[in-house]
């Protein structure tokens, strides 16, 4: 086994991730990662390289073999002496595009790209926020919203809603008795949007907002 695989096997095992999960992380084949870490595989795509790298906490260039410091190494030594430091563990989700904070945009569900973000997020995909309806509940224009996949949520809750194939991310409260829907924004410059009757069948709840991540 050459040094190459030789790291990629030992940052493999250390992850505690086995294959089929951290095939799921990177977007990696089991098999591919197999070969990697076993030296069958000699030519491996820098891309690759770089998700194992990213999703085992050790950098590119000592998997490589270009430097014999793995970065986890620091960590290590500030997470014995900080309580509150913790790696994260990487998982991707899919983007399903833009959702209006605002007026509803037309809602594009097309997987275009992944978000690599904490795998204890419990979401089943996620959209980018636009506008600033929402921002009361401190989502911003441009923030990642992850989502967890439901027909129907609690009222109250945060909710990505498809309204005649346009999307809109409200918070959510719904009265059966009365045959009614409301979409509240989170902030005071926007109104409710209200369905009723047979509006309703207009509209499809695509599931609960979870978490979001904002950039500095």
């Amino acid at each position: 086994m050459d040094e190459r695989a030789k790291r990629i096997n030992e940052a493999i095992e250390k992850s505690g991730y086995s294959y089929p999960e951290l095939a799921k992380i990177t977007g990696i084949s089991k098999s591919s990662l197999q070969r990697y870490a076993t030296g069958e595989t000699k030519k491996i795509p820098i891309d690759c390289i770089e998700e194992i790298a990213r999703a085992t906490g050790v950098s590119a260039k000592y998997l490589m073999g270009w430097e014999d410091t793995q970065e986890q190494d620091d960590l290590s030594i500030l997470m014995e002496k900080y309580d509150n430091i913790r790696p994260i563990k990487l998982k991707r989700f899919p983007l399903l595009g833009e959702i209006a904070c605002g007026q509803p945009i037309f809602a594009d569900e097309d997987r275009e790209s992944y978000i690599m973000a904490d795998m204890d997020i419990r979401a089943d995909f996620c959209l980018r926020a636009k506008g600033d309806s929402m921002i009361n509940a401190r989502i911003y224009d441009g923030d990642v919203v992850f989502i967890r996949e439901m027909p129907m949520v609690d009222n109250g809750d945060i909710a990505a809603v498809i309204i005649d194939d346009e999307a809109t991310l409200k918070k959510v409260y719904y009265y059966p008795d009365k045959g009614k829907l409301v979409l509240y924004p989170e902030n005071p410059d926007y109104e409710p949007f209200i369905y009723v009757g047979e509006e309703l069948n207009t509209i499809r709840i695509l599931g609960k907002a979870v978490y979001f991540m904002s950039p500095l």
